[in-house]
């Protein structure tokens, strides 16, 4: 299935047609999901609407090989664990594909990135191999082509000088951290600044105490002097980010969308402003799988945004443990 499809949605109507091409598209090249259909009774010619398909559990990329295509994978992106701890893989057999979702949507997001110096925070992710964020960001770094554009680790005095030498020069800053690392930054010095996006990526890594985040950002604009704390909202197991430009309100780009599924029936979908856990359809995960139960919870509003509201206290997701292969 070409991948164009995806990436020139427009609207709803684009969206729940393409959407039901690529589920009969996995379901017949993608073993574990098309198994993980029959045995909820879910095929193809029994799927008339988006809300009809099956969501499978984000937990077998840690367990089964998710593909829906016999090429090669061209890379594998891993999931940061703990030492003994199992870890996602997500096969990608098109990195081309990933590298137009995440550029597209920046760009539908923010602009063009050619416009932006570009600085990262992520030492948690530079510190492995397989992190698809760091993939992601490189690219963005690489396409800014600004001198200034790079990665930092942990000299924190080299970081703020630069960012706020850059920021007096009126150029557009985009600064994107792994959250514990923008608070170490936050706290070595004080910042206020005019010309800077701060972004980001959740996760305290087990560095520091988990914060809420309405916590978190309170702490980081104060911090660095801004109004608003950017976030991007992905995955290993996704090809797509969500981004909020602050308060913790999430758009997804054209080709991805999240559902919210009742926790205590994961075949049951939560109406409008009604926490549950969050469902994601990623049309660019063409060759592996579009359709993921996380296990975050969530909810929806009216306007088609939505807001991460915590996890699972446990990894097994309720009603979505159907296999054991």
């Amino acid at each position: 299935m070409e991948d164009n499809a995806v990436f020139n949605i427009t609207d709803d109507a684009d969206f729940e047609a393409v959407t039901l091409r690529v589920f009969r598209h996995q379901y017949l090249n993608n073993a574990v999901y098309r198994k993980f259909c029959d045995l909820l009774g879910r095929k193809p010619g029994k799927i008339l609407s988006v809300e009809e398909i099956p969501f499978l559990p984000i937990s077998f990329f840690k367990t089964h090989s998710i593909v829906a295509s016999e090429d090669t994978p061209e890379e594998i992106f891993t999931s940061s664990g703990t030492t003994g701890m199992s870890t996602s893989k997500h096969y990608v057999t098109d990195r081309s594909v990933y590298e137009r979702s995440f550029l597209s949507a920046f760009e539908g997001f923010y602009g063009n990135v050619k416009d932006y110096v570009i600085l990262a925070l992520l030492p948690s992710y530079l510190e492995r191999q397989g992190s698809s964020l760091i993939y992601m960001v490189d690219d963005l770094i690489q396409r800014s082509a600004d001198k200034d554009s790079g990665f930092y680790l942990h000299d924190l005095d080299a970081l703020g000088s630069k960012l706020e030498e850059l920021d007096k020069t009126g150029k557009k800053i985009l600064l994107i951290g792994v959250s514990f690392a923008l608070l170490d930054l936050v706290e070595s010095r004080e910042f206020r600044l005019k010309n800077t996006v701060i972004m980001e990526t959740g996760g305290m890594k087990g560095r520091r105490k988990e914060l809420i985040r309405e916590e978190l950002h309170r702490i980081l604009c104060r911090g660095f002097g801004v109004s608003a704390i950017h976030s991007e909202y992905g995955m290993t197991e996704l090809l797509s980010q969500a981004y909020s430009s602050g308060n913790g309100s999430f758009k997804c780009p054209p080709w991805m969308k999240v559902i919210i599924r009742d926790p205590e029936d994961a075949l049951s979908l939560q109406p409008v402003d009604k926490t549950g856990g969050i469902n994601i359809i990623d049309l660019a995960n063409i060759n592996s799988c579009s359709f993921i139960a996380t296990q975050d919870l969530g909810k929806i509003h009216a306007d088609g945004t939505f807001e991460v509201l915590g996890r699972f206290d446990n990894s097994d997701i309720r009603g979505c443990n159907l296999m054991v292969m």
